[in-house]
């Protein structure tokens, strides 16, 4: 078995010049623009370019649903939330009136026990 031979200068410029012919055989060896595989590609990623515009724009669509569904809950809710407030307060102000109609009474009945 013989030694590692350190490659020389001219080694390496054939080894240099020899990648450069694969890279240019692999270049040329590539289907043009109008070749029918490349034009099939072509057209397959512009279908799902498409495919994917159209489902974009229906997320879009029920994002915007939902997100409607969800402003008509809270104005239903805040609706609900200020009609209880009212009625809450209304009442507070019927207990109120009646207890100052019962203070009054008993303030006319003093006044009377008085005379």
């Amino acid at each position: 078995m013989s030694g590692f031979r350190e490659p020389g200068f001219s080694d390496r410029q054939k080894a240099a010049q020899e990648a450069r012919k694969n890279l240019l055989n692999k270049f040329k060896s590539q289907p043009g623009p109008d070749d029918p595989a490349v034009l099939a590609k072509r057209a397959e990623r512009e279908a799902l370019a498409v495919k994917r515009a159209e489902a974009k724009a229906l997320r879009e669509v029920e994002k915007a649903e939902q997100k409607r569904r969800d402003e008509e809950a809270a104005a239903l809710e805040a609706a609900r939330i200020a009609r209880e407030a009212e009625e809450s307060a209304a009442k507070a102000a019927e207990a109120e009136a009646e207890q100052k109609a019962k203070r009054d009474a008993r303030y006319a009945a003093r006044k009377a026990k008085r005379k």
